[in-house]
């Protein structure tokens, strides 16, 4: 299914992408979910990125419990983390923008940011909640600094990522997570347990 046939299915069955718990069916099984700290600082590209697309980073949210996705909403996420990955050509930013830490909407080329933006809007516009659709920042084994979605749900936290189209639960990844977006408020970020700030410069 293209991405566009996508996009048309989703508006038309967006009423059952969330469920009761009761009338989910298939949903990967649960985990622990990250424990978040303390705001923290936002990182530089995400900054200069709320200047251009305020209105963005102005979404503020009541603390609530993640929801239940439904196993259409599973096959939702699959489809457009696939999508997205087969669609852009992974790029750094000076080769794309001319410039370090330059975080946009790629069109065919980008870094791992830029995988994570494209997903994250496609997610809300097939009606996921956006506090549960988060920048995550992460530490690769090799120690080089990394971005990817966190999905919040019933189940766990789930990891969307450009270097693998299985959407995996957070804890079945290599990496180390230092920080994300804030559930609370789209220009606000938390720490993630134990992390500490990192630069995120990764292309792979």
């Amino acid at each position: 299914m293209t991405i566009r046939l996508l996009a048309s299915a989703l508006f038309l069955t967006l009423p059952i992408v969330f469920a009761a718990k009761a009338g989910a069916v298939d949903a990967p099984r649960s985990s622990a979910s990250m424990v978040t700290g303390a705001v923290t600082s936002q990182p530089i590209g995400h900054y200069e990125f709320c200047q251009r697309y305020r209105a963005e980073c102005q979404i503020r949210s009541r603390p609530a419990p993640a929801m239940q996705v439904t196993a259409h909403g599973w096959d939702v996420v699959r489809d457009v983390n696939a999508a997205v990955n087969k669609a852009i050509t992974p790029m750094t930013d000076m080769e794309v923008y001319g410039r370090e830490e330059w975080w946009d909407y790629p069109v065919d080329a980008g870094d791992c940011e830029d995988f994570v933006l494209l997903k994250r809007k496609r997610l809300i516009e097939a009606g996921f909640n956006v506090s549960d659709l988060l920048i995550t920042v992460v530490r690769k084994p090799d120690g080089e600094g990394h971005a990817v979605l966190t999905l919040r749900s019933a189940e766990g936290d789930f990891i969307l990522d450009n270097l693998n189209d299985e959407v995996k639960l957070w804890t079945d990844t290599p990496y180390t997570y230092l920080k994300r977006q804030a559930s609370f408020d789209t220009g606000r970020w938390v720490t993630i347990e134990n992390g500490k700030d990192l630069p995120v410069a990764a292309l792979r």
